[in-house]
């Protein structure tokens, strides 16, 4: 009998690699919740999106065997939320909270991996007194307790740039800081967390060097994993500019990463599910440092490991859904490596050109294998854009694959011309009309 699975976020983008998965079980996919329902609407209706999840299960007229989601927040809560429900294979919503709320995150990896984790403190952005009591020095960022893609996260090198960053947090930090405490309010919290809520700031010492992740699985208990990707900024920013696989790191420092984050997911109680781990590494020292932990695969890591190893990690999502150990292939792609590049700019602008979809559509056929996501059309103000980092805009999106680091950057500034993209400045505003950046390494 077939198995009825259920998507909580789905996007069409991610959808079409989805229905491409080929294991041997039989199963059907049910689109759960949208994506435009869940994350789309630049806030996060926690309570209606569970209330019309289970109305639409109830509604079902056929068996229930597994949710899943793969976007982050409030994704990976919801799921948890209803897999516990309905008795289905699933992390905690407790271990998942261990993960994703950053200063109890925080409190266990010092119990586990003192080394790597930074100094940290939790502050009220609210109360002064709690503002003049940290003890971090400068700098340090400053970021909610819950974060999405760097929403609201601060890099503060003295007390100006705090008090500025204050003010930005106390204007918009209850987007999210709402409905974080709505998830919340569904766990079992320990003392030391139950007053830390979703309007509460995280400090972090800075960290860098070379930043990475490794993403894999636990099943039974134990951990796995099936890939170390690069992440790269832009040149001399804290902007993202490319994930990139496989990693290029040493063998050694593979094998640390690994041992470090399969001992703290064993700590964290962490099981049935997928996970994606970020570190810092320093080549001169050998010091390591783990920047945070995300209760999921990465959807953004899905064309690259299917492009190098020839499967999409959604796989390995599907089988542990269906109870199942997964069975993931290695290095069995079509290309030696695979990146998805963000295409930013880094001023406020008005779109006064973007590809169309034809234009989309002749430069993927100029360049086989390649998808490209646009996310701006003309006319678009950058700065209304929802989910942005604090220092730019996330325009577009390019998969793609090649046989080697200098031939993937090459296709990339290729691909980059084609697209074409120009902007206006801001009316009324001094900064000039910002430009899409070629990159060099």
């Amino acid at each position: 009998m077939s198995k009825n699975i259920f998507i909580v976020g789905a996007d069409w983008f991610n959808m079409q690699k989805f229905r491409k998965v080929e294991i041997d079980n039989d199963f059907e996919l049910h689109e759960l919740l949208s994506f435009d329902e869940v994350k789309g609407k630049g806030f996060y209706p926690v309570e209606e999106c569970l209330e019309k999840a289970r109305e639409r299960l109830r509604n079902f007229d056929g068996s229930i065997d597994g949710i899943i989601g793969y976007w982050d927040f409030p994704v990976t809560t919801l799921v948890p939320i209803l897999c516990r429900e309905y008795e289905l294979p699933s992390p905690s919503l407790e271990s998942v909270l261990r993960c994703e709320h950053k200063y109890w995150s925080r409190l266990e990896q010092r119990k586990v991996i003192p080394e790597m984790t930074p100094r940290f403190d939790v502050v009220d952005p609210f109360d002064d007194a709690s503002i003049k009591g940290i003890e971090v020095p400068f700098p340090f960022w400053i970021k909610p307790v819950k974060g999405t893609d760097s929403l609201l996260a601060f890099k503060v090198r003295n007390r100006r740039e705090l008090d500025h960053a204050i003010g930005r947090i106390r204007e918009r930090i209850d987007r999210i800081g709402r409905p974080f405490d709505r998830i919340l309010s569904h766990a079992e919290l320990p003392d030391e967390i139950a007053g830390i809520g979703g309007h509460h700031c995280i400090i972090e010492e800075v960290i860098g060097g070379r930043q990475c992740t490794i993403e894999g699985y636990v099943f039974d208990g134990e951990p796995r994993h099936h890939g170390i990707i690069d992440s790269i900024n832009y040149s001399k920013r804290s902007s993202f500019l490319r994930y990139q696989y496989p990693s290029i790191l040493p063998k050694r420092v593979k094998g640390r990463i690994s041992e470090a984050t399969d001992r703290l997911l064993r700590h964290l109680e962490y099981d049935d599910a997928t996970y994606n781990v970020e570190y810092f590494y320093q080549p001169k020292t050998e010091k390591l440092m783990l920047l945070e932990i995300n209760p999921r695969l990465s959807q953004s890591h899905s064309d690259m490991f299917e492009k190098v190893d020839g499967a999409t990690n959604f796989q390995i999502m599907l089988e542990l859904a269906l109870g199942r150990e997964p069975d993931f292939p290695l290095r069995r792609g079509r290309y030696g490596c695979a990146a998805k590049f963000h295409v930013r700019v880094f001023e406020d602008g008005i779109v006064s050109h973007a590809p169309d979809a034809a234009d989309i559509e002749r430069i993927e056929s100029e360049f086989p294998e390649t998808l490209i996501e646009l996310k701006v059309r003309q006319g678009d103000r950058l700065s209304d854009m929802l989910e942005q980092d604090s220092y730019s805009y996330d325009i577009a999106h390019v998969h793609t694959g090649a046989r080697d680091q200098k031939a993937l950057l090459d296709k990339y500034n290729r691909i980059l011309q084609a697209l074409h993209f120009e902007f206006d400045a801001v009316p009324d505003e001094s900064v000039e009309a910002p430009e899409v950046e070629e990159i060099t390494a």
